[in-house]
């Protein structure tokens, strides 16, 4: 992720006596423990409790300064609107549940959060805007002939490609190439790279990618007022701004605004890059 004889001898017994407990100060915790508020990993309420930063939490997701409770606004009715539009073949049915979302959503308290209400429903709005774009109304886990595509970065040597991997789009928000799937993994706690395909059969583990690539490109581009146009170019900004795809670019404009007109707020300026 993106410990003198005698006493030597004492410590080293402690330590792998309780390993679940004190390692991993700062976290990047298995995906089983939880990563207490002081930054360590382990399970119980002291570990999963209140202030619990990433993991299986048990404490609600907290809320921001716009006192926003991201839970009330992404309710079952506005999920399965979305999710409802799949076929019942896709294979997204079942996998992507508004109950994972939340669950992912408790190691990102931010999300949807900050800034005032309407800039909470703005963001939330517009996250599954490109959720639904990319995953085709949550129909799709995994990237339509991904595995045919090469998105291995040889030269990022930080995070060298697993012969015999494939780093192609999988997730709400598609995740790609081995440099997001490395940090990715060290941040939510699974490899990322020797197992992406992790993304595509554990659907908690699956929304957190989505939620940890938007927090890290697009959560403050949109809760700083630069549109959701700044976050189309951060998502697919290479195939799609300036005038590449201006008919996707539309695409993902017409949900945003949709789903702004269901939160009840304005989109806001810039809605396209």
């Amino acid at each position: 992720m993106k410990s003198f004889p005698t006493i030597i001898f004492s410590i080293v017994v402690l330590v792998g006596a309780f390993p679940q407990l004190i390692s991993s100060q700062n976290c990047g915790c298995a995906p089983d423990l939880c990563c207490s508020k002081f930054g360590y990993c382990g399970t119980g309420n002291d570990y999963c409790g209140s202030g619990c930063q990433s993991g299986p939490c048990t404490a609600a997701p907290s809320s921001g300064n716009s006192g926003v409770s991201v839970a009330d606004i992404v309710t079952d009715a506005f999920f399965n609107e979305i999710a409802d539009q799949a076929a019942s073949s896709c294979a997204g049915k079942g996998f992507y549940t508004r109950s994972a979302f939340l669950e992912a959503l408790n190691s990102y308290p931010q999300f949807g959060t900050v800034g005032s209400v309407d800039d909470s429903k703005r963001e939330i709005a517009a996250f599954f805007a490109h959720v639904t774009h990319e995953t085709g109304h949550l129909c799709y886990i995994e990237e339509i002939d991904g595995p045919s595509r090469d998105y291995c970065d040889e030269s990022n040597t930080q995070y060298p490609c697993v012969p015999g991997k494939g780093y192609y789009g999988r997730g709400p928000i598609q995740l790609s190439w081995n440099f997001n799937y490395g940090p990715a993994g060290e941040s939510i706690g699974f490899n990322g790279l020797s197992q992406p395909e992790t993304v595509a059969t554990n659907n908690v583990i699956s929304f957190k990618t989505g939620l940890w690539y938007w927090m890290n490109h697009c959560h403050d581009l949109i809760t700083s007022g630069q549109g959701f146009g700044a976050t189309i170019r951060a998502i697919n900004g290479q195939l799609e701004c300036d005038g590449a795809n201006p008919n996707t670019v539309s695409a993902r404009v017409e949900y945003y605004t949709e789903y702004c007109r269901q939160l009840g707020v304005e989109t806001g300026d810039n809605l396209r890059c």
